[in-house]
């Protein structure tokens, strides 16, 4: 019974091997606001967090036939040249001179970008992975929209689980999308920022191993803010 409990709390992040940070390394992520007691890993709020889902059917990533296309892009470069010219007219001693001055082009001045919290949880993910000694994981649009589509049904339907009322996995969600070798997934709910997820994850042993898995190489992020319901999937 005890060993089922653990079982069921840690979760499974795979078939391959799993690698750890040690505390000081894992520092920046530990916060008090992400503090887990002794309540069970799937307790909701500000500060919880979801459990693991279950690993994907198959222990091996399925491997395809890659593909690889050329995009040609051109380019088109329009040079504008101002000349000032010179006109000098000679009426007995009397020499008059026309210069005309260049034209100043008004400066257009670009603010900075919109950081998205998804690609926030992203950037921190793999600032963790890389004091592991884990690769950097890649986006994956379809891993995204697996996630994003997760978060909705949430908070649309109000319910909290890696498996919806209709007993739809992850695994399902990611491969629904075209993506054929599902990992593993984190969830959470309440959290404001991308910092207090990553915080409540990285606080979490069962999380904290899918982040670190360093046999996963793609990764999706999917947030919808009525609820704060986060979406976190791995491919391999």
């Amino acid at each position: 019974m005890i060993g089922g409990l653990v079982g069921l709390l840690l979760g499974a992040a795979g078939a391959t091997g799993v690698a750890f940070a040690s505390p000081e390394q894992l520092a920046p992520f530990v916060g008090d606001t992400a503090a887990q007691g002794s309540a069970p890993d799937n307790r909701t709020g500000v500060g919880g967090v979801g459990g693991i889902g279950e690993p994907a059917r198959t222990d091996e990533p399925v491997v395809l036939p890659t593909t690889t296309g050329t995009t040609s892009t051109g380019t088109t470069t329009t040079t504008t040249t101002t000349t000032t010219g010179s006109t000098t007219t000679t009426t007995g001693t009397t020499t008059t001179t026309t210069t005309s001055e260049p034209s100043t082009a008004p400066t257009t001045t670009t603010g900075p970008a919109e950081v998205f919290p998804e690609d926030e949880v992203v950037t921190l993910v793999n600032e963790a992975r890389e004091l592991a000694g884990c690769a950097p994981l890649t986006v994956d649009e379809r891993v995204v929209e697996a996630a994003r589509k997760h978060s909705t049904d949430m908070a649309e339907r109000g319910y909290f689980s890696h498996t919806t009322p209709d007993g739809v996995d992850f695994a399902q969600r990611m491969r629904t999308e075209g993506y054929p070798n599902p990992g593993g997934e984190n969830i959470a709910k309440g959290q404001r920022s991308a910092k207090q997820v990553m915080n409540s994850w990285m606080n979490s042993d069962g999380h904290r191993r899918n982040i670190l898995n360093c046999g996963f190489t793609t990764i999706g992020v999917g947030l919808d803010t009525r609820g704060w319901y986060w979406t976190q999937n791995f491919g391999w």
